[in-house]
């Protein structure tokens, strides 16, 4: 039985800060977008073959409010040392600075970034063991 694969879609008012925050600073590539969908425009983000991928869209005339806590995470789990140190580097040089986690749970192994609507995003130097 294959798995299912997961979109994780989100609405925003930019979509051009999330593609900079997400390509240029996480990695992901553009994988597909659209304009004028239904009154909406979108972007999907991720990894080919990844079985998962970010979905963000902008829906004409409507204004989204920021991140609703600090605790609306995405986490993404760096086994490799070496990965995770140029998966950091890669969102200080795009001009992304780490925030202080809300959990001091994630600061002990990882870094904390916010994205430009106030969702953080966690690298965690870590293998995800389940």
């Amino acid at each position: 039985m294959l798995a299912p694969k997961l979109r994780v879609a989100r609405p925003t008012n930019d979509l051009a800060a999330l593609v900079h925050f997400y390509c240029e600073g996480l990695g992901l590539e553009r994988l597909a977008d659209f304009t004028a969908h239904h009154g909406f425009d979108g972007v999907m983000l991720g990894h080919p073959g990844a079985p998962y991928h970010l979905e963000f869209t902008r829906e004409d005339g409507q204004l989204v409010a920021p991140a609703p806590t600090a605790e609306h995470l995405l986490v993404f789990y760096f086994p490799d040392a070496a990965a995770w140190q140029v998966a950091v580097a890669r969102l200080e040089a795009a001009g992304y600075a780490a925030v202080p986690a809300h959990n001091p749970y994630w600061d002990a192994h990882g870094r904390t970034f916010a994205d430009p609507d106030g969702y953080h995003v966690v690298l965690q130097q870590a293998a995800w063991a389940l």
